[in-house]
């Protein structure tokens, strides 16, 4: 009962806070941990950001067993949002390889047509304190999430 709780904090504090926002986003560290767990279990919708990496296809297949875990348990109406694929380099022959396997195992739906580049904007963008559409807004890294927010924006609406 105790750990049963403790999955449920992150739900519990936002429910509070629900009427007085349109959406709130839950951004987590790339693990399956605690915090994960809550932000699923709190979650209508999540959105997965793939780096088209091998150790990158091992951890989707991870979330999708978790949150496989997480809609029998916890919360049914957990769906995913969208696959967005984060730090590309299309000259890379492996980042080509995994989008393609990707695109290939999930429905047209459930991939972001926007696609994050490799940019040094971002990179260089959290060391001065500020997101990248503030660092450098012209930058091909904050065009795309502008790009990308966007189309979120457009699904929740549709």
């Amino acid at each position: 009962l105790q750990i049963e709780q403790r999955n449920h904090q992150l739900k519990k504090a936002l429910i509070q806070l629900k009427d007085d926002y349109d959406i709130i986003i839950v951004d987590c560290l790339p693990s399956l941990g605690i915090l994960a767990i809550n932000a699923l279990i709190a979650s209508d919708k999540f959105i997965v950001p793939m780096q088209c990496e091998h150790y990158s296809l091992e951890g989707l297949a991870q979330l999708l067993s978790t949150v496989k875990k997480v809609k029998k348990t916890s919360n049914k109406n957990l769906s995913l949002m969208g696959i967005v694929f984060t730090m590309l380099d299309k000259r890379l022959l492996q980042s080509n390889e995994i989008m393609r396997d990707i695109k290939r195992n999930f429905p047209p739906s459930s991939i972001f047509n926007t696609v994050i580049p490799r940019n040094v904007r971002i990179s260089e963008a959290p060391s001065h304190g500020m997101p990248v559409i503030y660092y450098d807004k012209s930058s091909k890294g904050a065009e795309s999430y502008m790009k990308l927010a966007g189309e979120i924006i457009k699904k929740l609406n549709d």
